[in-house]
């Protein structure tokens, strides 16, 4: 940002007010990639529409003709080739989003709420859903074969027999459960209506850890910071736990497997509560101690800095923002529209929420510019504090200002060809990352299209149908557009400039019958040109029947 200097450094790095919003339909959810530049909103109509967040212009919208119910979920695979879409005919659609393909579609027995690709592989082939009604499970994109997950410690029988796959559990038996992946990908952290967060090793349906919370409140959203350090969960008891990972994040499989083996405990869930407090610390609670609401959409901040909740309440477009230690720094106030859904982009202090009735309204940070209040070495005290002088701070040349000597050998080579490590939040960089994609300018109403076509086809036929003029000139081999548009060229001082000249009214009347009578070869005081027309209208200059009037016309 240019004018970053001049910025108040005392502002916090969030989003204030309502920058401007976007329409397309009736947008439900929404998801960036992960730099933030292409943003993808489900619709009502099952289509899928992915914005150009840079020029806040639609670049691609999939929509697949079996599908035409409510769009649940949408979600970006790890560099942007693929999404994930769930709708409520209980269908996950995977997208290619450069070309605009549909790779697969699978039907699942219970409406997915929520589906989430596999964050570990640029290509995945499995995902995550949570159905309505029936425990989370793992889809294989490529077969369409599902596993069940547990979502309590009795579903694995002391941990003797693992679900069977492709086989639900009695869905009468479940409510609503979240579920997500780990940053790696190697585990699913399940939170269940009993309020136990579940570490599973999902690959070989095998429950590892659980760890408990207070109160035992059905939990109704879990997932994880875009760097893997905390996990945030919300409950029924109308407060978000934030939890820090102390599990590596590379192999946190392997080293919880590890911790089983040196944990001897011989009742399941003793261990598995032991196991548990060695992954996951309580770090943090956010609530409105006021108004006990109950919280919507929770999620962290790109740099995970921020959380962000918004109101459950109907009627009510707010979200608040508390720091990572627990206070309450911003409450937004939108329309008096429910929130449907929230983000935030990865990298800037924007904001992205979807109001009921279909509006992505978008907050951003509103900059105060401030060009003289402060000097450029300004610090603001929050108290009184004793300032000890220099001893050379009154000299005409302190010390602090002498020149010293650099330390930099001039005769050493510069690399310039070696990349730098990108420092974001999660760069493991890819060159194959798709960022943009390039915008197909084409009005939405296929109407408008027919209309735009007819009017550029009157437009060649007007050009084309000729004044009478023109058609006779044709016949004299004389080209259109050159009897009609005659151009005096001047070439002082060696610069060759085109004038158009306008006629005057004699000069019209000259022109007309010279059009009607065959021409002949004429003498000029002035060059003659190469085509007879221009000899003409340099003659008829000459002769002063062209009033230069100073404009750009005929």
């Amino acid at each position: 940002m240019m004018n970053a200097p001049i910025i108040d450094p005392l502002q916090g790095d969030f989003p204030e007010v309502i920058e401007e919003y976007l329409e397309h339909g009736v947008m439900k959810c929404i998801a960036f990639n992960r730099r933030g530049t292409l943003l993808a909103a489900g619709c009502s109509d099952g289509s899928c529409v992915i914005w150009d967040f840079e020029t806040r212009g639609i670049s691609k919208e999939l929509r697949d003709r079996d599908c035409t119910a409510a769009i649940t979920s949408v979600c970006w695979s790890k560099y942007g080739h693929r999404i994930l879409v769930s709708a409520a005919d209980k269908s996950l659609t995977l997208w290619d989003v450069a070309n605009g393909e549909k790779i697969t579609r699978i039907v699942l027995q219970q409406t997915p709420l929520q589906a989430r690709l596999h964050p570990g592989s640029s290509i995945p082939t499995v995902c995550l859903a949570c159905p309505l009604s029936s425990a989370p499970m793992i889809v294989d994109l490529s077969t369409g074969n599902t596993t069940a997950l547990p979502v309590t410690v009795s579903d694995m029988g002391n941990g003797v027999a693992p679900p069977s796959r492709n086989k639900l559990p009695d869905v009468t038996s479940y409510t609503l459960t979240a579920a997500c992946f780990n940053k790696n990908g190697d585990l699913v952290y399940v939170g269940n209506s009993k309020g136990e967060i579940l570490i599973i090793d999902y690959k070989n349906v095998k429950l590892l850890a659980m760890v408990p919370i207070s109160g035992g409140a059905m939990i109704k959203n879990i997932v994880f910071s875009r760097n893997g350090q905390y996990l945030l969960t919300n409950s029924n008891d109308r407060i978000i736990r934030i939890y820090e990972n102390i599990l590596p994040l590379k192999d946190g499989l392997g080293a919880l497997v590890d911790l089983n083996k040196t944990i001897k405990e011989e009742d399941t869930l003793e261990k598995l509560k032991a196991v548990g407090s060695k992954c996951l610390v309580l770090f943090r609670e956010f609530q409105d101690s006021i108004t006990k609401i109950h919280w919507k959409a929770p999620c962290f901040s790109g740099d995970g800095e921020w959380v962000i909740a918004a109101s459950a309440i109907k009627g009510e477009h707010k979200m608040y923002i508390w720091d990572r230690a627990g206070h309450l720094v911003k409450i937004l106030e939108g329309p008096k529209e429910a929130v449907f859904d929230l983000a935030w982009h990865p990298v800037h202090p924007i904001i992205v929420s979807v109001s009921l009735t279909g509006l992505v309204y978008i907050w951003a940070k509103d900059y105060t510019e401030n060009w003289s209040a402060f000097a450029p070495d300004f610090k603001e005290l929050e108290e009184n504090e004793e300032y000890v002088e220099r001893e050379d701070e009154f000299d005409l040349v302190p010390e602090t200002e002498k020149v010293k000597e650099s330390d930099i050998n001039e005769d050493d080579e510069v690399d310039i060809v070696t990349v730098e490590k990108d420092p974001f939040s999660d760069s493991d960089m890819s060159q194959e990352e798709l960022r943009f994609l390039p915008a197909i300018p084409c009005p939405d109403d296929p109407q408008q299209q027919d209309k735009c076509a007819g009017s550029s086809s009157k437009l060649i036929d007007s050009n084309h149908s000729g004044s009478p003029l023109s058609e006779e000139n044709g016949q004299n081999g004389q080209a259109a557009h050159n009897a009609s548009s005659p151009l005096e060229e001047d070439t002082a001082g060696g610069n060759q400039l085109k004038r158009k000249r306008k006629l005057s009214e004699k000069g019209l009347e000259l022109q007309a019958e010279k059009v009607r009578k065959p021409m002949k070869p004429l003498k000029s005081s002035g060059r003659l040109s190469k085509t007879k027309n221009k000899s003409v209208v340099d003659q008829d200059y000459g002769n002063g029947l062209y009033a230069d009037d100073g404009s750009d016309e005929y």
